[in-house]
């Protein structure tokens, strides 16, 4: 069975998929990005180019969500996948169910950060950033071979948060970005003790590892790793066609310093009921 670790884009899910995985597939407890391998992310072109489908549609995958869950779950053991889909249908056909997931981690992060971290993966100005969230219809296109083999459905921030919050399908925990960082320990100790409940796991949370496993994601141990190795999911900067800083600012990335007053209010009007919602207003 699966359980996801669901989120808008640039909300904190690779940190978490990194604590996680080292946590439960390393046994020293020190990080290394061949760790991510045990979390892979859904949906994607590695999914589904072995269905001899011609997929000539972005969305055409979609059919194939819940089959190639049934695929990876014939073997019945545990597996965590990071995703960014909305959890949703297109075309009647749905996302996951609860034959094929035992539950989620959702994490949401303050859409005024988000923006401005959009804007530096995507290479766009931070006004764009925040068209992309507002987008009733946005989705990841991945096109390989002729063939539309990556699709990952967003829709807006609002319709995304929505739709794994609110979920009743199966156990959702969300967790706010900012307590993950700024309660790092007792956040990642929520999560362990949600993944315990649900399957129903009788270790307890060794303190000891976590707390190492936690000292070895900082964001600056992730930063100096990812310059000297490099990471294979950051993306590729237009003009140059080198790879853009994926782990960029960290805690720096306070919207007060970084976004103008016009945009703030804009987006403090927008998001005003999940400002409230989430605590940050």
């Amino acid at each position: 069975m699966i359980i996801w670790l669901a989120s808008y884009p640039k909300s904190g899910n690779t940190w978490l998929r990194s604590m996680l995985a080292t946590y439960f597939f390393s046994k020293d407890g020190l990080f290394d990005f061949e760790l991510l391998n045990n979390i892979d992310q859904y949906p994607g072109s590695n999914h589904f180019k072995k269905y001899d489908d011609l997929f000539l549609t972005p969305e055409s995958t979609a059919k194939l969500w819940i089959t190639e869950q049934k695929r990876i779950n014939q073997d019945k053991k545990l597996r965590f996948f990071k995703t960014h889909n909305a959890l949703c249908k297109i075309n009647n056909y749905s996302f996951t169910d609860s034959n094929n997931t035992l539950g989620a981690i959702h994490i949401v992060r303050d859409p005024r950060n988000i923006v401005t971290s959009l804007a530096h993966h995507y290479q766009i100005k931070k006004e764009e950033a925040f068209e992309f969230m507002k987008d009733e219809k946005k989705a990841l296109i991945e096109k390989k071979s002729n063939k539309f083999l990556g699709f990952v459905p967003l829709f807006s921030w609002i319709f995304h948060q929505k739709s794994w919050s609110e979920c009743k399908k199966f156990p959702v925990l969300t967790i706010r970005y900012e307590d993950l960082q700024n309660e790092t320990f007792q956040s990642f100790k929520k999560v362990f003790e949600f993944i315990k409940k649900i399957t129903k796991m009788k270790k307890s949370l060794d303190r000891e590892k976590a707390k190492k496993i936690i000292r070895s994601c900082e964001f600056d141990k992730l930063q100096k790793l990812e310059q000297e190795k490099g990471f294979k999911e950051s993306m590729i900067i237009k003009e140059s066609n080198k790879k853009l800083k994926f782990f960029n600012l960290g805690k720096k990335n306070d919207y007060n310093k970084l976004l103008d007053d016009k945009l703030i209010d804009e987006m403090n009007n927008f998001y005003q009921e999940q400002l409230q919602k989430y605590k940050y207003e």
